[in-house]
């Protein structure tokens, strides 16, 4: 196993279930990009044959603290660079930087367990290309709605393929901290508020896109590109629970889900696994205590960051590197306190609307499509906010 973005949530749950079955996976690679304390304190307690960290400046501080015998590579590419060390390659990094290590996994023929959404809904076309080579890696999702699709459509196909044969996809939402308000309770909710998730334990970016629906949002361009499923056959249900992670529907009326409570262990190890299953047990449900499973449409018009992910897949090319780039920025401004939370969907609005309609036939092409749409978002939150 390679654990890139070692030192997040993704990363220290997938070592938390490497540690639950220590004789069915060997740590061989550790990267992260600058929590050197916490990958040191990793790499003494898996001693992996490499470690990875991407801020160049630590190269020197994290090769004196790691065991001996563990090779330290540093750099802006040194997480691709060690994405083929192992079988299977876990791409928990956050944000756009994610995208080189799942083009070098999956280019590499290495298994890869996908938690970076940026991978496929910025960079989508390019990874779709590499993923149809000869050779390449196959991919398994992390993302829980995305893993019980996978898992949903292993009935009809081994390999978790979408055919003719699956009528739409259904991903379910929790709702997040704000379900059931409306746009006028929201216009003055605080960042503590916003992080506030009921079910999930996540980082602080991806709980904030919860909070607004743009993780789902973005979900739904994710589900299309490892699917193939056209938008107007995903959709989206808002389910408190967060107990049926997502539903597949085929063309009989049959629908297909998994359940279980929420853990992101049980993605986590589906993935590793993969096509095996781990003997430990995470999210197992007391059925004698499950009293109810809810199920609402999602609240347009309180969250609109929905809709804006469905416009920016339907629009196609570098119009969800657009958005996703513009969310980043967007988030990362609200969390700096620099903007309201009821206006980062206007910012993203503001920022699509000015795509350039540039095409994504390079990680070139995208990289600048990243640059340019943060650059803009930057301008437009200027100039609504500056003081």
């Amino acid at each position: 196993m390679s654990i890139l973005g070692s030192t997040g949530s993704i990363g220290t749950q997938a070592l938390s279930v490497i540690e639950s079955e220590p004789e069915r996976f060997e740590v061989v690679a550790l990267g992260a990009g600058s929590s050197v304390a916490q990958l040191v304190e990793q790499a003494q307690r898996w001693r992996p044959r490499v470690v990875a960290i991407a801020d160049d400046s630590l190269a020197a501080e994290t090769a004196a603290r790691v065991p001996s015998g563990t090779e330290v590579v540093a750099g802006p590419d040194a997480l691709a660079s060690i994405a083929n060390t192992g079988d299977v390659c876990v791409n928990g990094v956050v944000g756009f930087a994610g995208l080189g290590v799942t083009l070098a996994a999956l280019g590499g023929g290495t298994r890869l367990a996908l938690a970076n959404k940026e991978s496929l809904i910025a960079g989508g076309p390019v990874v779709r290309r590499v993923r149809h080579r000869s050779g390449a890696g196959e991919l398994v999702p992390v993302d829980s709605e995305h893993c019980a699709i996978h898992q949903s459509l292993r009935a009809q196909h081994p390999q978790g393929v979408a055919g003719d044969w699956v009528r739409r996809i259904v991903l379910t939402a929790s709702g997040g901290p704000f379900r059931g308000r409306t746009k006028a309770d929201l216009a003055e909710v605080t960042i503590a508020d916003a992080l506030a998730h009921p079910t999930w334990s996540m980082g602080p970016k991806i709980t904030i896109d919860s909070s607004t629906l743009m993780n789902k949002g973005l979900e739904v361009i994710e589900a299309h590109e490892l699917f193939g499923v056209g938008y107007d056959r995903i959709e989206v249900v808002v389910h408190p629970q967060s107990i049926v992670h997502s539903m597949a529907e085929f063309t009989d009326g049959s629908t297909l889900a998994q359940l279980s409570l929420p853990d992101m262990r049980l993605p986590i190890a589906y993935a590793l696994a993969y096509p095996d299953r781990i003997d430990t047990a995470f999210g197992r449900i007391d059925w004698a205590s499950l009293r109810r499973l809810d199920f609402e449409p999602p609240d347009g018009d309180a969250f609109p960051c929905l809709g804006l992910a469905y416009e920016a897949g339907r629009m196609g090319e570098t119009a969800p590197a657009w958005l996703n780039a513009a969310n980043e920025v967007a988030v990362a401004a609200f969390l700096d306190g620099r903007i309201p939370w009821i206006t980062i969907p206007d910012v993203l609005s503001e920022v699509l609307s000015r795509h350039d309609g540039g095409q994504a036939d390079s990680v070139e092409a995208v990289i600048e499509a990243d640059r340019v749409a943060r650059a803009a978002a930057m301008v437009v939150i200027a100039e609504r906010f500056a003081k």
